[in-house]
């Protein structure tokens, strides 16, 4: 009885972990509602070069991904044998779920991005931004591009 308690604790911190983990989505044509009615500034300019990136955000899923695979490691190294083999096989169990539980969200944390280099038209002045990758939005060196800049948080659509 006392697994089935575990187990149910287990399935709620996964629920709990993958909830907090859903985002708006990050590509440079999607707006969320706190975007709405802001003004930001405009610029215009030339993408000089695209390149790829690597977004990671492992470490806000790592933490639940490593406590998750303890617990399950845990529960399932504990049926193994009985007495102290049985707790010998938890504690084994749980370091190995923990490390695959950290690898895990490791990588389910990784996305495409890319780094994109613009020359602005008015001033001359170069800058980077770095955006998540749409693949009905790909940038090409050259490209006339629009920058919508609000504070200090900014994003890249073709012209």
């Amino acid at each position: 009885m006392k697994a089935n308690h575990i187990g149910v604790f287990c399935i709620s911190i996964l629920a709990l972990g993958t909830a907090g983990c859903t985002s708006p989505n990050p590509y440079g044509d999607s707006y969320g509602t706190t975007d709405t009615r802001t003004i930001q500034d405009v610029y215009y300019g030339t993408v000089i070069k695209a390149e790829p990136v690597t977004l990671d955000s492992s470490s806000q899923t790592n933490l639940i991904g490593t406590i998750a695979g303890a617990a399950i490691g845990g529960i399932l190294g504990s049926k193994v044998g009985g007495g102290t083999g049985s707790e010998i096989a938890a504690i084994g169990g749980g370091l190995l779920g923990g490390y695959a539980g950290s690898e895990a969200a490791a990588k389910a944390g990784e996305s495409n991005g890319v780094n994109l280099t613009i020359k602005l038209d008015d001033s001359g002045k170069i800058i980077s931004i770095v955006q998540a990758v749409n693949p009905d939005m790909i940038f090409q060196d050259g490209q006339q591009v629009q920058v919508n800049v609000d504070g200090d948080t900014a994003r890249v659509v073709p012209r």
